[in-house]
């Protein structure tokens, strides 16, 4: 196709092969045929008298789809599913008079999507166990580094670097155990027909009930699924489409926080996203270094997010047994959150595992703050000196303002050499208060919670999850 047309920057530039390939025609329509082949294997063994003849020549079509003769169908019917029916009989003629038997257009295309959102949550989870794996590796090497913690972005107290990596764990764990709870009770919509009541299959069977409903159970089974919605109108309940959007969104959520954070973080010179020998930050300042990587992730994340409302207006918009105001809302919506965080995750990965950690920043950022930190702990020196803890606070409280005026001006933090000098502290041992000044002092239990937090809550976790996870495949990262 040329660059007439539009094509989707999620197609062309963010999405990986992988998640494209997920949702492209080729695939989908490989599925329909597989679920009419599930569902006419399924009659025959239930009694209906189907030829070997048919099973045998759809078996033998199922990937080898003649879109072309497909588009020329539904340029003639105006229907999707009957041109693909048309298409699929003319390679399987003998299978023609048992294709899509009993069933109604919603059999192929809601099954389908049901399959193709299973695996792209699989996908999804391969590639959030790749950025928790990724970050798993940064929060044990930088556990016990001190660094400044931000309440409101101002400077509060000490953490470490490992353990602020931690909490952006956590929300991806959360999410993990989100997808997985999804990937293992998705349902399928199975064999309903028209509008929910079966009344088709009904016929066929010739009034028994218990083949139909063993039909249902299945073709179920044969799709890999653990069970079918219980009921169902001439659609699945698209209360399903929405659920899967919120944790779509929720992946979105996770990687921003991080993508946010770490804009922050560049922004003070501490951590560094990845960036490329030839890479150019800036058409005209050649000197800049832009998070370019975790700006396209909140982009890209914003987009993700804002796609939820789709799905819970196309939810709680549906009349009764159906409506068709879902099908072109879901075609766009469906697709490209599945497409979108797939590409978040994609470059969170790239991010994650190329972090660029300036040592020597952070300790001059941690150590600019860290005689205001050690206030209360030089406080309490001069009270086991002999001091008056009320007149020793006075003094304290003087001279962190005094410095703090001095700083905001462009002075150095002084307060050490203040306090040393003022004859409230005289009676304080020479060196106490200096030795107050170290930061891995302050850190409390930040080195061992890194510890307990891989091994206690994320091994165990991704121990349960992995298998429901699609390997991550490498793609490439164009920023």
């Amino acid at each position: 196709m040329g660059d007439d047309r539009y094509r989707s920057p999620l197609g062309t530039r963010y999405a990986s092969p992988a998640m494209q390939a997920l949702w492209g025609e080729r695939h989908r329509v490989a599925l329909w045929r597989r679920l009419w082949l599930a569902l006419a294997e399924t009659e025959r063994e239930l009694g209906l008298d189907i030829p070997d003849a048919a099973l045998a020549e759809m078996r033998a079509h199922l990937d080898d789809a003649d879109l072309d003769a497909a588009a020329a169908y539904e340029r003639r019917f105006r229907h999707d599913v009957m041109a693909h029916v048309h298409a699929f009989g003319d390679q399987a003629p003998a299978a023609r008079p048992y294709l899509h038997l009993g069933a109604t257009s919603a059999y192929v295309t809601d099954n389908a999507d049901l399959l193709v959102m299973r695996e792209g949550l699989r996908l999804i989870l391969g590639r959030v166990i790749a950025v928790l794996d990724a970050l798993e590796g940064f929060a044990r090497r930088h556990a016990a580094l001190p660094c400044l913690a931000y309440t409101h972005f101002q400077p509060a107290q000490l953490t470490t670097v490992g353990k602020r990596a931690t909490l952006w764990m956590l929300d991806f764990a959360l999410d993990a155990e989100e997808l997985a709870r999804r990937i293992e009770t998705l349902r399928f919509r199975g064999c309903k027909g028209t509008t929910g009541t079966q009344a088709s299959f009904l016929e066929l069977f010739g009034g028994d009930d218990a083949r139909v409903r063993e039909l249902d159970q299945r073709v179920t089974a044969r799709m890999g699924f653990p069970a079918p919605f219980p009921v169902s109108g001439q659609t699945y309940s698209r209360k399903a489409d929405s659920m899967v959007l919120d944790t779509l969104s929720g992946v979105a959520q996770s990687a921003a926080k991080l993508a946010v954070d770490l804009r922050l973080l560049q922004h003070e010179g501490e951590l560094l996203e990845p960036f490329e020998s030839e890479q150019i930050g800036s058409s005209a300042m050649a000197y800049k270094r832009n998070p370019m990587r975790a700006e396209r992730i909140g982009a890209l994340a914003r987009f993700v997010i804002s796609l939820t409302a789709n799905g819970a207006h196309t939810a709680a918009g549906q009349w009764l047994e159906r409506t068709l105001d879902d099908s072109a809302n879901r075609r766009l919506t469906l697709p490209e959150a599945f497409l979108g965080t797939d590409a978040i995750l994609v470059l969170a990965t790239n991010v994650a595992a190329g972090l660029e950690v300036r040592e020597m920043v952070i300790r001059r950022h941690v150590m600019e703050q860290m005689p205001f930190m050690a206030t209360e702990r030089w406080l309490m020196a001069g009270v086991q000196a002999g001091g008056d803890r009320q007149t020793l606070h006075e003094v304290v409280r003087r001279h962190s303002l005094a410095v703090a005026e001095a700083v905001g001006a462009g002075g150095d933090n002084d307060l050490l050499a203040r306090l040393t000098a003022d004859p409230a502290f005289a009676r304080v041992p020479g060196g106490t208060l200096a030795a107050e000044l170290d930061p891995s002092r302050y850190v409390g239990r930040a080195p061992a919670q890194v510890g307990e937090f891989l091994g206690e809550f994320l091994a165990p976790l991704l121990e349960r999850v992995r298998p429901l996870a699609a390997a991550a495949s490498s793609a490439e990262v164009r920023v």
